[in-house]
């Protein structure tokens, strides 16, 4: 089976490393989905985004990621993102209490969609 090399880093720490089969997020320009061999490009992530990483194994990672870019060589994808979380992180009920808070700004309302599409897309 064809893999790649897939790092996803934040800012603060690197949240995976390792071989995978497809990697998906979601990008200014649309929805993109990667397999080995992909034609090279860069990509922005948006804000309050979701990045789903398939291993080896067939093990869905699913996290939640607030801008950065994305990488991507016939068998590399690197996601550098300003913040991610794993969706197991996330603080569900704090995630909707912002989505829930009028004066929340509008990238923590942003952050706080992306959590909770986080935690969906792990959960299906």
């Amino acid at each position: 089976m064809a893999d790649m090399s897939v790092d996803l880093v934040a800012v603060e720490r690197r949240l995976w490393s390792g071989r995978a089969s497809f990697v998906s997020a979601q990008t200014t320009e649309g929805q993109i989905g990667i397999m080995p061999g992909h034609e090279p490009l860069l990509g922005q992530l948006v804000e309050g985004g979701i990045v789903t990483i398939v291993d080896t194994e067939g093990t869905r990672i699913v996290a939640a990621v607030h801008g950065g870019f994305f990488s991507v060589t016939a068998d590399t994808v690197r996601v550098l993102a300003e913040t991610a979380e794993f969706s197991s992180e996330v603080d569900v009920a704090a995630a909707r209490q912002v989505l829930s808070d009028g004066s929340a700004s509008a990238k923590a309302q942003l952050a706080a969609q992306g959590r909770v599409r986080a935690v969906d897309a792990a959960a299906s």
